[in-house]
């Protein structure tokens, strides 16, 4: 299937975020999704990421991190989710210390070839990263998105992603929230408005100038 995506010569890699234990893995989560969601999202990254790597498509996963509390509490928004015991981030100041077992991607998601990014500390996968070093020094030019949360980092890193030029695809099978089907629905459609493509992998797959 040939696609405009905006670019002449497409060079692809896949941003995988925050698909670490301290989202997916039940026993150590301390901002789960519903397990549910965990399985069937590990077993869609899973297989979308088999596919990249057998067609030499880069897989670079972005995982948030902080050294202290002082890092998180910076943020005056996330000391207010803090105080809400009924919030979903109301382990935020707690949420993958360095050190933690959450600060580790889900094991059947992650290859030796794979890159890490490892010095996320907000929604934007771009902010305080060197990802946009990584990326033009190989050429990318679009990106395949996945990971947790639709509503937040996903639609933070598509938004800065857009604003930096990048050709945008949301793996929509591969994302996922643990604020609920709606906060994700209401992440795509903002995407698919105004920031990117919105398509699952077999779409993607299809794709077949991805893969060239």
């Amino acid at each position: 299937m040939v696609m405009n995506l905006g670019v002449d010569h497409i060079k692809a890699a896949v941003i995988a975020i925050d698909l670490h234990r301290g989202h997916l893995d039940m026993s150590v989560a301390t901002m789960p999704t519903r397990p549910d969601v965990a399985t069937r999202i590990i077993a869609a990254n899973k297989r979308l990421f088999d596919w990249c790597r057998a067609n030499g498509i880069p897989v670079i996963h972005q995982m948030t991190s902080y050294r202290d509390e002082a890092e998180i509490r910076a943020n005056p928004f996330w000391r207010t989710r803090a105080e809400d015991p009924n919030n979903t981030r109301k382990n935020v100041m707690r949420h993958n210390i360095m050190g933690g077992p959450g600060c580790n991607v889900m094991p059947e998601l992650l290859d030796d070839s794979d890159f890490i990014v490892n010095t996320k500390k907000r929604y934007d996968c771009f902010l305080g990263t060197d990802l946009d070093f990584v990326l033009k020094s190989h050429g990318i030019n679009t990106l395949l998105i996945t990971g947790v949360n639709t509503n937040s980092c996903v639609l933070a890193t598509t938004t800065a992603a857009n604003v930096r030029d990048y050709s945008v695809i949301v793996v929509e099978d591969c994302v996922d929230s643990m604020d609920g089907p709606a906060m994700h629905e209401a992440g795509l459609a903002c995407i698919r408005t105004a920031f990117g493509f919105v398509m699952d992998t077999d779409a993607v797959m299809k794709l077949g100038e991805l893969a060239a």
